[in-house]
């Protein structure tokens, strides 16, 4: 007789250890384990012999990768920036210590403080203008602003305008610059417009490396109600028609310092000064332009070698942000020359708020 296949192959059941969780757990904890798994199971899809948990990137949509991606690249384009613009910070040569100790302390750039910020007509050695290398300089442009978190305030001071300098009497007052350098210009501002006003930053621009900021910004945009036909000084003149205007690094500083216009022959140093304010707001629209985005790192560079100033990386920091905040900022300029005491007091009083 043919031996018959078994009709069980024979084997052995081993049954595992329970774990210290499973002894925890009671008969109806089990079963309630057991059925999850088996539906987990029944989820799976048979032809996936991947791991349950794993995930590859195809599985997700193009447009989140995309996203992802360029959220990394605007971050490290943006911390970049910012290293640059310390690095650039802490290299640039800041104030004397005359300067500094002749600064008042107190004044907060989250709250409020007040900055003086100066333009010299220093020039290189060579150039035919006063102020070149060995001739005194004088203060170009003289404008106080008070800045905190969301509120710009601008003041202007006619270069022109008669005072008291300290040790030198009746003067112009951006001779005080030539006389005593900044600090005696600090000096000078406060006792003239006087009623409590302190200084608490200053801010030295280079007309040296001004164009080069405004070239990394790739220009600024003026508009105009008049032309301008200008005198011409040192070598330049600036003709520029009525109407929109995109300024380059050297025609945005011609332009801030014309002060002879044959198409207005009745205007004179106020006008200047409203010309100086507006390349500044001019400055602030293209910074927050979106095409600004893209030079970044190099207006980074570009801003601090652009200024002289006691604040160092953070605080410059903070001012830009505060620049940027606060809008395009209350402008005033002081037209009395000379100006009554009641004047000055009512410019302090907008001024600092």
């Amino acid at each position: 007789m043919a031996d018959r296949p078994p009709d069980k192959p024979e084997y052995k059941v081993y049954r595992s250890r329970r774990g210290f969780r499973d002894m925890l757990a009671g008969p109806r904890d089990q079963v309630a384990q057991l059925r999850e798994a088996a539906r987990r199971r029944a989820r799976r899809d048979p032809d996936d012999e991947r791991q349950p948990r794993e995930r590859r990137v195809s599985d997700r949509p193009l447009w989140k990768r995309i996203l992802k991606w360029a959220a990394i690249a605007v971050c490290a384009w943006l911390v970049l920036s910012f290293v640059l613009f310390m690095i650039s910070a802490q290299v640039t040569d800041g104030v004397s210590d005359e300067t500094e100790q002749a600064l008042s302390s107190g004044g907060s750039l989250v709250t409020g403080s007040t900055i003086l910020v100066l333009g010299s007509d220093q020039r290189p050695e060579g150039s035919l203008e006063p102020g070149a290398a060995g001739l005194p300089a004088r203060a170009d442009s003289i404008m106080l602003m008070h800045v905190g978190v969301g509120s710009v305030r601008k003041l202007s001071v006619l270069r022109d305008t008669p005072v008291e300098i300290p040790g030198h009497g009746s003067q112009k007052i951006n001779a005080a610059y030539a006389f005593g350098g900044a600090p005696l210009m600090i000096k000078t501002v406060e006792s003239y417009l006087g009623n409590g006003l302190e200084v608490n930053h200053i801010i030295e621009v280079s007309f040296d490396d001004f164009p080069d900021f405004i070239d990394a910004l790739g220009g600024i945009d003026v508009s105009l109600d008049n032309c301008i036909h200008s005198n011409s000084f040192g070598g330049k003149r600036v003709r520029l028609s009525k109407g929109e205007h995109h300024l380059s690094g050297d025609e945005a500083l011609a332009f801030a310092r014309v002060r002879e216009n044959v198409c207005n022959a009745a205007e004179d140093d106020r006008a200047r000064a409203a010309r100086q304010q507006q390349v500044m707001s001019a400055i602030r629209d293209q910074i927050l332009s979106p095409s600004t985005f893209f030079r970044l790192p190099l207006v980074s560079w570009e801003a601090p070698q652009t200024l002289r100033t006691d604040l160092k990386g953070p605080g410059l920091l903070m001012l830009f942000t505060d620049l940027m905040t606060g809008g395009p900022g209350d402008t005033n300029v002081l037209e009395c020359l000379p100006c009554s005491e009641e004047e000055r007091a009512d410019a302090v009083d907008e001024l600092v708020g």
